[in-house]
């Protein structure tokens, strides 16, 4: 389970219901929930996302 900083009970607690998501800016982070309080908890993982995970790659197909 990842951790992140609930602003709202003010600690750092375990995000319950975690979900990687890939940001605008071509970053990783994980969205989930407080389990104490039920507030969205949102964590900026470290560095860019590979370009193989953000485009899907399609099969090349060699010359005929």
């Amino acid at each position: 389970m990842p951790e992140g900083y609930c602003v709202k009970c003010k600690a750092k607690k375990e995000i319950a219901d975690a979900v990687e998501e890939l940001m605008k800016n071509g970053r990783k982070a994980i969205k989930g929930k407080c389990p104490t309080c039920g507030v969205v908890m949102f964590k900026i993982l470290g560095g860019k996302a590979t370009p193989a995970a953000t485009a899907p790659q399609t099969p090349s197909v060699p010359p005929a």
